[in-house]
């Protein structure tokens, strides 16, 4: 019952998002929150999955990934160049998140979803570096990151 009414809400909220978060930026308040929730990373999440393919735009890769069952995430911080925030949920409970960026890095990870757990996701509890599993699905699309 308590994961329908935060599904509903973040429903309606989802649509008021990127106006909130374009305040949030221009205030100051989203490098405040980076900085001091989710583990301050600076500029971009870990987890470098690898770049793009030479031949290949992110409009096509987005296009593939939508395919695969992935959606625009409007619910999520920008990184620094980020030009596209896909996300694909398990369930309700998780997600599996991948950004890609204007330089043709591709980041991503898996975590809780903020619908369902706000908290966790904020403070970025079990978030994950599912880089292998990226990998097989973006095979042809990229250049694997070197460890």
């Amino acid at each position: 019952m308590f994961d329908r009414l935060k599904y509903w809400f973040w429903t309606v909220y989802a649509h008021f998002y990127p106006a909130i978060r374009r305040v949030a930026y221009h205030l100051g308040i989203g490098e405040f929150f980076i900085n001091h929730f989710e583990n301050g990373h600076e500029g971009r999440q870990p987890f470098l999955i690898g770049s793009l393919a030479p031949s290949l735009s992110a409009q096509d890769l987005s296009f593939f990934l939508v395919e695969r069952g992935y959606g625009n995430h409007f619910v999520a911080w920008k990184d620094v160049g980020e030009l596209v925030s896909l996300r694909k949920t398990i369930g309700f409970e998780y997600q599996y998140h991948i950004r890609i960026f204007k330089d043709g890095e591709i980041r991503g990870h898996f975590e809780y979803t903020p619908e369902c757990h706000p908290y966790y996701h904020m403070i970025q509890v079990g978030l994950e570096d599912r880089q292998e599993e990226f990998k097989k699905l973006l095979n042809d699309w990229i250049v694997p990151a070197v460890a």
